[in-house]
């Protein structure tokens, strides 16, 4: 593969719960011109340690460059490129459709076919729940188009390594980030 052909690479970021700590992270991106495909922040398993997931494209250099650089960023624990690695990677979206009489039956069936939810239901238009793999979001999001969408909120793309991995439970990042303990810049070592 070319050092400056595109790709998109999928990186879990483990953060202190800090003020400042997602701008930082964030900041990061823009000052490298670097655009952020999808980007999700949540807490972890571990108290006062949020885990950030986001997938970025770009080519090998500046990916490589961008994950140094968090890396080196004091409020990061632990950095993992999961891209190679086998995941459960899923996407949320609540998508609302227009509806009639008439094609409020059509709609309910794309949304079992799915395996999505109705999770609100008014006299023009549904609210549709999906949970699922990015590329069957999207899927769905196309069908739903020719209905009618009214308003659209998705989530982003999470990911969680499968199995038993470097990069699950078996990390102290509450120790970590509450003694400062690690490799001199706040990391595990």
């Amino acid at each position: 593969m070319s050092d400056n052909e595109m790709k998109s690479r999928t990186i879990i970021a483990w953060l202190e719960d800090k003020p400042g700590v997602l701008n930082r992270v964030t900041g990061l991106f823009g000052r490298r011109n670097f655009n952020i495909e999808s980007l999700t922040v949540g807490h972890s398993e571990q108290k006062g340690i949020s885990r950030m997931t986001f997938v970025a494209r770009g080519n090998e250099r500046d990916l490589q460059q961008v994950q140094t650089q968090l890396d080196k960023l004091i409020n990061v624990v632990h950095i993992a490129d999961v891209t190679q690695e086998p995941t459960v990677v899923r996407e949320m979206a609540l998508i609302k459709v227009a509806t009639t009489g008439q094609t409020r039956g059509e709609i309910m069936q794309l949304v079992s076919i799915y395996h999505a939810s109705v999770v609100d239901v008014d006299m023009t238009s549904l609210i549709i729940q999906i949970v699922a793999p990015e590329d069957r979001v999207e899927s769905l999001v196309k069908l739903l188009d020719n209905y009618g969408i009214e308003e659209m909120v998705r989530t982003g793309q999470v990911a969680m390594v499968r199995g038993s991995s470097r990069h699950g439970h078996s990390h102290s990042f509450a120790t970590v980030a509450a003694n400062g303990t690690g490799n001199g810049n706040g990391h595990h070592a």
